[in-house]
């Protein structure tokens, strides 16, 4: 069971025009009897909450879609969320305000009403539709043709395996009870509850889903949670007879509470981790999370260091934001809270700058997506702009492309230390290459070669640092475009036959001699396929020297693109 995060949120209604309201009144009911016009006042006294809600709906729905764009789970379209309405009519309204927005086809309602032509008949006074007209039409859309059988199970279905695809089910009695009711990440309540049936309502929220659900959500409309807290308390009373002890005890923590100890140990955990790292500067921080760019092994070796930097980052940015503009209700003082908000934005940097360091900032894109929508808005950190700049290129590409200029979209942290840019820059070549390695072997290991003597060279200080940034851009260009070398003969137009040249000694002949071969030889769907992979290896094997390793150079060849 997972812990309840509670916001008790208010929406108001006024009526704002009062005075205009009474005059239409008198006018309308001139003529009637003291007791006709009471009873027809009480009914206005209802009639007015409904005139007046839309309003409140509208901000209600807005509410739900700010939420969507940046609450955790939500923004990722890994989490989904039911909306409890009051009545069915105010579901429909709900459902009907949600077609204007970005939720359209991704949210529905689901209620014990059933949309009958037969009872509505007769419903219509002249002075507009009631309300049993009104969600027979919404209905009627919503269904497009379906039964509401059909249409219920195909939503229910999606809401629990397609969270992207239906992320909010607006109820009223059902899927909140009873054991197939579907868990959620978010319940928005708009209805008055009370006791049991409260209680098994916010269960829908408490489930642990996924590893990473860390809490369920519950955003309350009505207030509601004054008397559930009493319920709670007194665990023993009838609305609780069904659940144990320890199910009950707990559920309800102060939201501002979790999330404030959530921050504190999100912060504390990052800090443990970095720890080691003196002096606490960029050079050093790349080191300890990349290594040394001369040994090969050292990005894979500090994989595991990084991996926990950027989850322990995430964790540590999501629940901030969930505070962010409320650290002094959390208990913090103003001192406290700026400390922490530098502390974030100091970490949220350092992320940024292991990740361009080490050349993952792509691989790890979309780790979090939702996160740089909470940075934006909470944090305002110089590298969250400055990651816009590369789109969707490596920072290998950038260089090809534009040269020393691609080095001004780094990280603040990397561009003002030569030593970093550089141990960046040969961080990332390295990975290019042992990425690029099992297409072209012979290749690859030459230009790890010129790496490793360019980075000893650095070392030594036996060339000016600016001989070296030209030296390892014109290197990075070959190891991101071998096909612009020179060293090739022009017949070899395609990867697959230079690395067949490369990897058979240089020898153009019998290179484009296997590369006909295989193109003559090979199958649809080879790869994978252990009849047609032995086929075409068998074909090989017949025209290969045997001086060569039969294993590896069908290796090669299965890395290729071109076949």
């Amino acid at each position: 069971m997972l812990d309840l995060q509670y916001e008790a949120r208010d929406v108001d209604q006024k009526i704002s025009d009062q005075q205009s309201i009474d005059i239409w009144f008198e006018a309308e009911t001139k003529g009637l009897t003291d007791v006709a016009k009471a009873q027809l006042k009480e009914q206005w006294g209802t009639m007015r909450k409904v005139l007046s809600s839309r309003s409140r709906l509208e901000k209600i729905v807005f509410d739900i879609l700010k939420d969507f764009k940046i609450k955790p789970r939500l923004a990722t379209g890994q989490g989904n969320a039911l909306l409890v309405s009051g009545s069915v009519y105010e579901a429909c309204k709900y459902y009907e305000i949600f077609q204007s927005t970005p939720l359209a086809g991704h949210c529905a309602i689901v209620t014990s009403y059933e949309p009958s032509a037969d009872k509505i008949k007769g419903e219509e006074t002249g002075a507009g539709d009631t309300e049993d007209p009104m969600k027979y039409g919404i209905y009627q859309k919503m269904l497009n043709g379906k039964s509401t059988e059909t249409f219920e199970d195909e939503v229910k279905r999606k809401f629990i395996k397609e969270p992207a695809q239906m992320k909010l089910l607006i109820v009223v009695d059902k899927l909140l009870t009873g054991f197939d009711a579907p868990s959620a990440t978010y319940l928005y309540i708009d209805k008055s509850m009370q006791d049991h049936g409260l209680f098994q309502a916010i269960c829908r929220v408490n489930r642990l889903d996924t590893e990473d659900k860390q809490f369920g959500y519950i955003v309350d409309y009505k207030d509601l949670f004054k008397s559930l807290e009493k319920s709670i308390n007194d665990y023993t009373t009838e609305a609780f007879a069904d659940f144990d002890k320890e199910d009950v005890e707990g559920l309800l923590k102060s939201r501002l509470q979790v999330a404030k100890e959530r921050l504190d140990n999100a912060l504390e955990a990052v800090i443990a981790l970095c720890e080691p790292v003196f002096p606490q500067d960029t050079i050093h921080f790349i080191r300890y999370f990349c290594g040394d760019p001369e040994d090969k092994a050292a990005l894979q070796d500090n994989e595991e260091k990084r991996v926990a930097l950027y989850k322990l980052t995430v964790a540590l940015i999501r629940a901030y934001a969930n505070i962010a503009n409320e650290m002094s209700q959390a208990g913090y003082s103003a001192k406290e809270a700026g400390e922490i908000e530098k502390k974030v934005k100091f970490f949220t940097n350092l992320r940024d700058e292991i990740k361009h360091a080490s050349g993952e900032y792509i691989d790890l894109k979309s780790f979090e997506p939702g996160m740089r929508q909470l940075i934006d808005m909470y944090i305002s950190a110089d590298p969250s702009r400055k990651i816009s700049g590369f789109g969707d290129m490596s920072l290998i590409q950038l260089i090809v492309e534009r040269g020393e200029a691609a080095l001004d979209q780094l990280p603040k942290g990397i561009r003002e230390d030569r030593e970093a840019m550089a141990e960046t820059i040969e961080h990332n070549a390295r990975k290019v290459i042992i990425e690029e390695s099992p297409g072209n072997p012979k290749y690859y290991e030459k230009m790890s070669e010129l790496l490793d003597e360019l980075v000893r060279e650095r070392k030594r200080e036996a060339i000016a640092y600016e001989e070296y940034l030209k030296r390892i851009i014109e290197l990075t260009r070959r190891v991101k475009q071998p096909a612009n070398s020179r060293d090739y003969p022009s017949t070899l137009n395609t990867a697959a036959k230079r690395a067949l040249y490369d990897n058979l000694e240089r020898n153009a002949a019998l290179a484009l001699d296997l590369d006909e071969l295989i193109r003559n030889t090979m199958q649809d769907s080879w790869r994978g396929n252990m009849m047609k992979e032995r086929s075409l290896k068998y074909a090989i094997r017949k025209r290969l020297p045997e001086q060569y390793d039969l294993d590896e150079i069908f290796d090669i060849i299965k890395n290729q693109g071109d076949y």
